[in-house]
């Protein structure tokens, strides 16, 4: 069986949440996380003169500013090989270190599985 007939339905979700931010705002990044209550919360890249945030760091802190208390995984859409330490240390925040962040291409096809921590 593929790694991808074999993931998490709601894994999957938060994948295919993150590439269509990442295609609806036409931005570098999409992201996806998933709380503790099973709600998501998804982002694109903000880049302003005055603030710079990545995909996953911003919809870390959209899960923050609506009440999260942690995170049971984190999705990123990226032409990057892998999810950033920043990324990483984001999820790690308000996950914990064993929290799963899930990197997937433009394509959605998943590429790695990284634990935040």
């Amino acid at each position: 069986m593929s790694e991808a007939a074999a993931m998490d339905p709601e894994d999957r979700k938060i994948i295919t949440l993150a590439r269509s931010a990442r295609a609806r705002n036409g931005v570098a990044e999409g992201a996806a996380v998933r709380d503790e209550t099973g709600r998501t919360y998804v982002a694109g890249t903000v880049s302003l003169d005055s603030l710079k945030l990545s995909a996953l760091q911003t919809a870390v802190a959209m899960a923050v500013a609506s009440g999260a208390q942690s995170l049971e995984a984190a999705a990123v859409v990226t032409d990057a090989a892998t999810a950033a330490d920043a990324d990483r240390a984001a999820v790690r925040d308000l996950g914990g270190a064993e929290t799963p962040v899930l990197v997937a291409g433009p394509d959605g096809v998943l590429r790695e599985t990284v634990k935040a921590g």
